[in-house]
């Protein structure tokens, strides 16, 4: 049976800037032993957010990436039949292969359930899977326990992990599994919580290369018609770019020039917009 764990506070990380509503809906998720599901467009740092909590809290990150195609059990745990054939066929195996057990392997959720220490497990885009998965998920993540029915075993977490479930808003979840998460929305960032985030990032950035670059960033995000906008990862890539180009001058981003739009925009529609856009403006 899952182990009731010490209390425990996040209150940021060295590379994760956290606003004060996002702080206490982690924290009373971590009280109450619930998941927390977060939703926002992609760049607004929820995957990051567990990162985050796992280097703060100095915990193992277990990471489950949902695929469409995937089923729960998969998530639980996997039969190697295939090299248990192979075993029996050559004998050159040190394994015993009458043992199931031994062919028995952890998938991520099961490796969070039977780790020593409690961990962090991180559920991410679980809006690509379809409705029983997720239902079905959090009924295991509820009863923090599931069967393996090839060798009639039960699996109970040693600890209640901290469950942070990631989705991009691509289909609708279920009511029922709605009910059963804390929830929160990450906004994208408003340009001065941008410049605390960058800050984190280039902490001796100049004062007119962090206005220039956020002002031209935010103008590019505006542009009508772009399908993939650029997120906080791609601000980040993109003074990167522009630092280490000894030939980039501040003057260019105000003159309405900008270097290194592939960093920014990654689809080629979005892409010949912008280069179409930019020399219309000045910052």
């Amino acid at each position: 049976m899952a182990t009731k764990d010490s209390v425990l506070k996040f209150t940021g990380a060295s590379k994760y800037v956290l606003d004060e509503e996002l702080a206490k809906i982690v924290n009373i998720s971590m009280e109450l032993e619930m998941p927390l599901l977060l939703k926002g467009e992609p760049g607004t740092g929820k995957t990051m957010l567990a990162h985050a909590i796992a280097e703060a809290l100095n915990m193992r990150l277990i990471v489950l990436n949902v695929k469409s195609s995937m089923k729960l059990v998969d998530a639980l745990y996997q039969y190697d039949t295939l090299t248990r054939l192979n075993d029996s066929r050559f004998g050159d195996s040190k394994r015993d292969v009458s043992n199931i057990e031994d062919y028995i392997r952890m998938g991520k959720i099961g490796q969070a359930f039977v780790s020593d220490e409690r961990v962090v497990l991180l559920i991410d885009e679980i809006d690509k899977a379809d409705t029983d998965f997720q239902d079905d998920m959090l009924d295991v993540l509820d009863q923090m326990e599931f069967d393996i029915i090839e060798i009639d075993k039960t699996v109970k977490a040693k600890h209640r992990p901290v469950i942070i479930i990631t989705s991009n808003a691509k289909k609708d979840l279920s009511d029922p599994f709605l009910g059963r998460c804390n929830f929160h929305h990450i906004a994208f960032p408003e340009p001065d919580m941008m410049r605390q985030i960058v800050n984190v990032h280039f902490p001796d950035i100049s004062r007119d290369l962090m206005d220039s670059a956020i002002k031209t960033f935010y103008r590019l995000r505006e542009l009508r018609g772009v399908e993939k906008k650029p997120a906080t990862r791609e601000l980040i890539n993109w003074i990167r770019a522009l630092r280490s180009d000894p030939d980039f001058q501040v003057k260019d981003l105000v003159k309405g020039e900008v270097p290194y739009l592939g960093v920014l925009f990654k689809k080629s529609q979005d892409y010949a917009m912008a280069r179409q856009a930019v020399g219309r403006f000045r910052i």
